[in-house]
């Protein structure tokens, strides 16, 4: 049995709407329900459309996905057509997309619901008590950013001192720092005077891709996670992040693919292995790092 929807729309219904829908000869695009609750996410008006009709079925297309997900999901559909939503809609719907998503930015939550950065701040600094405050902020093209700059100097500062310049660059840019910051940042991480952060020198002086920094988890059950992480999948470089992984992932059964490989090419073989793992340890170990300023910031 469909249940009604958990709509942005403060005024409910609209009975014009729906006796326009009824009267209409056309077929109605499939209404979209949440699988798990059965409720509907986008396509109330044309339901009781339906209802008014005497329809005793309506073709469906199942959402699934967390019920913060599932209301996301619903203000991006009203915003793309049907009736408009009004101003009043908009503001309830950034505010509550707001509590669901406290790391968004501004500009994030005003692409979803069709209003302006500046008013979004509004909000958010008029409700802060009813929001919970993110160390970091997750823009509208996906990527993560520190809310001060001096968290962007730490983040730049965790580069390993072995990385080549081109590795320096990528970080720099990805802190949003310029590259003589980075190097002073790095210069700095290799200074006794100023002292490296707790647990940075153990990282650097690691030997890299030989023993895992702590237990070993199922890589594709994480890639499932990231998967469902509206930060990633409503955004372009979100998914294409998750494409890059997924074209990456090394599963259990991959290393028997390399094994019959000719014994004169085993130690080419294993010299670009070791040079993929470096990397991926230079991947963890910068993920680490912004998990320690996170960490550092909620305390």
């Amino acid at each position: 049995m469909l249940l009604d929807a958990d709509s942005p729309r403060l005024a409910g219904i609209d009975q014009d709407h729906v006796r326009t829908l009824a009267a209409c000869t056309d077929k109605l695009p499939p209404i979209v329900v949440h699988r798990s609750t059965m409720k509907v996410i986008d396509g109330m008006h044309r339901l009781t459309a339906a209802r008014l009709n005497g329809q005793e079925t309506i073709e469906v297309r199942y959402f699934e996905g967390s019920n913060r997900e599932a209301f996301l999901l619903a203000v991006e559909l009203n915003m793309k057509h049907g009736l408009a939503l009004a101003l009043s809609d908009r503001k309830k719907s950034a505010m509550k997309i707001l509590e669901s998503f406290p790391e968004w930015s501004d500009r994030a939550v005003a692409v979803k619901t069709g209003l302006s950065g500046k008013t979004v701040g509004v909000l958010r600094r008029k409700f802060a008590g009813q929001i919970a405050q993110a160390p970091l902020r997750v823009g509208r093209d996906g990527r993560v950013r520190p809310l001060n700059s001096h968290k962007d100097r730490r983040q730049t500062a965790g580069v390993l001192p072995e990385e080549p310049d081109t590795v320096l660059r990528e970080t720099a840019g990805a802190a949003g720092a310029p590259g003589p910051s980075a190097r002073e940042a790095q210069k700095r991480l290799r200074s006794q005077d100023d002292g490296p952060p707790p647990g940075s020198e153990a990282r650097a002086r690691a030997p890299q891709g030989l023993e895992p920094a702590g237990p070993l988890v199922d890589p594709l059950a994480q890639l499932e996670s990231l998967k469902r992480d509206p930060a990633l999948k409503y955004s372009n470089d979100g998914r294409e992040m998750i494409r890059w992984l997924e074209a990456r992932i090394i599963r259990k059964t991959d290393p028997g693919l390399a094994l019959p490989a000719p014994a004169h090419q085993a130690r080419k073989i294993a010299a670009l292995a070791r040079a993929c793992a470096a990397q991926w340890n230079c991947v963890a170990m910068r993920m680490e790092l912004l998990c320690d300023e996170c960490s550092q910031a909620s305390n």
